[in-house]
Formats: structure tokens, sequence, C-alpha cells
């Protein structure tokens, strides 16, 4: 009570500066910064920070590596429960892109003194939703006081090191699949906003919310072979593109008709509800990316809207892309064939 009037209790949106993986610091400043350190050079570090990929692999046997993730960000929606259900799915999808299986995690918390421990409570049943959906546990955690509520999780899992997906394998005549329509960025900033409809919220909140852990085990299968593997985060389709084009030292050609977008989402972008992280995404990317000539803007922002728990993006060879998508299909995933690697400068053709 304030002066004997009920105080409004506050959305979760209106607390956080950016929503979700678009809190990201800017991939051309992280890329000075990691410039100027050190890379792994220890003969059991498989995968470190030097290709950009989405976890660390440590070999600790012969036929075992420890894959390890960290992710963590602000609300993008005001459900306590499902903020934490997607946090804690975005966390874990990394484990799923190394082509590893997750073992447990451990819970990272932010949470400012106004709000009530209730409302904490309700963000670490999300996040415990989501683990039980994975088959992990939730080992411990650590948590500290902060005025901007954030939430998300440390994951181990494990991969023979044989086995180990990274984002710089992809060979020219590969095809491209995307397993999640584009579009969430934009979508949580309407929510923020209060633009979005409950159709929409509703829709992106499930989406966000869905683990990648049918798609990330087709990829991992063996059934079928996958060049490079990675999911698209914070940086967009574009900016996780051009960094397998970049490891690869390949080119992609993305067909613009076949990309999957989130319904009223290309609305939202005219109209200019676009995140701060969208943008500087574009401008991250446009020197190495050619659109068709007249492409309006808000289209470009489209491709490099910040996702959160987006789909999964693999490179596989052409004559196995059938296999691959009716593997995923049967496993419920509906997956796009939206482009393919071609020899040349690395970067990123859109065509349409």
């Amino acid at each position: 009570m304030a002066g004997g009037k009920p105080v409004k209790a506050r959305r979760l949106t209106e607390m956080s500066h950016c929503a979700g993986c678009a809190a990201k610091l800017k991939a051309g400043d992280l890329a000075k910064v990691l410039g100027g350190l050190k890379g792994a050079s220890h003969p059991r570090a498989l995968v470190g920070f030097h290709t950009n990929d989405d976890a660390a692999v440590y070999q600790v046997a012969p036929g075992m590596a420890v894959v390890e993730t960290v992710d963590f960000f602000p609300p993008l929606v005001d459900d306590p429960f499902q903020f934490g259900a997607i946090a804690a799915a975005n966390a874990l999808s990394d484990i799923w892109a190394m082509g590893a299986k997750p073992l447990f995690a451990l819970n990272l918390v932010c949470f400012p003194d106004e709000l009530p421990l209730k409302t904490l409570q309700k963000i670490l049943a999300g996040g415990q939703s989501k683990a039980d959906e994975a088959g992990i546990p939730i080992l411990g955690g650590h948590s500290i006081r902060d005025p901007e509520p954030k939430f998300g999780m440390a994951v181990t899992g494990v991969v023979h090191p044989k086995k180990v997906l990274t984002n710089v394998g992809a060979k020219p005549g590969d095809v491209l699949l995307l397993t999640k329509p584009v579009g969430t960025g934009i979508a949580t900033t309407a929510i923020k906003r209060g633009l979005a409809s409950k159709q929409l919220t509703k829709r992106v909140t499930a989406q966000m919310a869905t683990l990648n852990k049918a798609a990330g085990e087709v990829f991992a299968s063996g059934a079928f072979k996958v060049n490079a593997l990675t999911d698209v985060t914070g940086f967009g389709l574009l900016g996780h593109l051009l960094e397998m084009m970049n490891g690869a030292k390949t080119r992609a050609a993305l067909d613009l008709e076949r990309i999957p977008l989130i319904a009223e989402v290309p609305a939202l972008a005219e109209a200019g509800v676009i995140p701060g992280g969208t943008k500087t995404n574009l401008a991250h990317v446009k020197k190495h990316v050619t659109f068709p000539e007249g492409l309006p803007e808000h289209i470009q922002w489209l491709l490099a809207d910040a996702q959160t728990n987006g789909g999964l993006l693999a490179s596989v060879p052409a004559r196995h892309a059938l296999k691959a998508v009716q593997a995923l299909e049967k496993a419920g995933v509906d997956a796009a064939l939206l482009g393919e690697v071609q020899a040349g400068r690395p970067g990123i053709d859109v065509i349409g």
C-alpha cells in the first residue's frame, strides 16, 4: 500500500531493458573483446570460444567428452512460469546443438527485492518443468540480488569425441535446414510494448518454450550426415549462419520465400517494432550479405532478428536432405529447407 492505495504489481517485461537473447552483447563488440584473449590450447579442449560455437567441449576419456554451456537473460514474457521455462529451454538448446546429451543443470538467478518471492518460485518451477521434460536433474545454482530479474542455467552434457557436431564443417553442395520459424525477437518486443495480440503471445511463448531435444537427437542419431550444426539465438539467422560460413570458408544462398516466419511478425516489423539487438545484428552482418535489389528494410530486420531458443540450423549433404527431413518429420519437427552452401568468399546471398 502507498498512501492508502494498493501498489500496482509491475509486469516482468517492464523490468527488463532487453527481451531474452536480444540482451546479448553486440556481436562486433564481443568479437573485439575475445579477439584480444588467448584461445584454448589444451590438448583435451576440443571446442572453445575461437569458433563462436554453442558450447565448450572437453575430452575426459577416449570415448567421452564433457559439453558445457551457460545462458541467462532478463524477462521476455510477463508470466514467470513461462519465463523460467523459456530460459531453461534456451540454455539446454546449446547441448543439443553440439550433438550431445544433457546430464544435469545448475540454476542462475538474479532477483530484485521489490518482487515477491512467489514470483521467483514460479520462475524456478518453469525451469524445473523443462529440466523434467529433458530428463535431467537440477543440482543447485547461484543467486544474487539485482534490480533487473534474470534467469538461466549452466548445463553439462556428454558426447563421444568423434561425434561432436560444430558450426564449422559446412561444405559446398550442402543444403541448409532450419527447425523453427523466425521472428521471436520482434514478437517479444511487441509483447513488452503491449502491442502483441493474445494469439501471437500464445504462439511465440509456446515456440520459445519448445525444447530442441527432438531435432537435436535426430541430427545426432547418425542416420544421415550432418556437416555443421548450430542453434539460432541472439545474433539472428543471418548472424549465426555467417558464423557457420566463416568457419567453413564457404558461402550461403538463402531462398527468401523458403525462410519460415512467425505469423503477424512481418506486419509488426513493417510498423517499426524492432528490438535494438536486431538492428545491431543487421548492422554487423550487412557488409557480408547481399539482398535482392529494393528489398524493404523490415524484411532485412526479420532475417537478422535476435531469436530466443530459435531452431537448430543444420548443413547437410544434399544427398541426405530427404532422409533428414523425413527423420525430423517422424520426430514431430517441421523443418524448412531454406538454402544451400556454395564455394566462394564467406558470406550470404539472399535470393528471391
